[in-house]
């Protein structure tokens, strides 16, 4: 899987919701918000194209972007590389490294308390 950058996500995040998009309209989406100018939209679309991750499509003067990378493959590489590099591909010191700092809510237990009973249960 391809290496995508924090700001580059947030483009891909965009398209994922809505495709496709042209680069006016994904600077409306999202390039205001994060204080970028047009030309820097441009630039991570550019990035995305070149890495296989997003599509063109010219229609008229402009081009729309879609994704190539489904969010689900995207979100289980980027998983699965980060217990790789963390946790030596194991979840359950990630869990652990989590709980011991007090960042899981209660909600977050009851969650993972579900999940466990659902694995359990298959």
């Amino acid at each position: 899987m391809m290496k995508i950058s924090a700001a580059e996500s947030q483009v891909m995040e965009a398209l994922w919701k809505r495709a496709p998009q042209s680069a006016e309209e994904l600077f409306a989406d999202v390039g205001e918000a994060q204080g970028w100018a047009l030309p820097t939209l441009k630039t991570l679309l550019a990035r995305l194209v070149e890495k296989g991750a997003l599509a063109t499509q010219k229609e008229g003067r402009r081009f729309l972007y879609r994704p190539l990378v489904a969010r689900d493959d995207y979100v289980e590489a980027e998983s699965q590389g980060l217990l790789d590099r963390l946790f030596d591909g194991r979840l359950a010191p990630l869990v652990s490294h989590f709980s011991e700092r007090q960042k899981l809510s209660a909600q977050d237990v009851a969650d993972l308390k579900r999940l466990i009973q659902e694995l359990d249960d298959e």
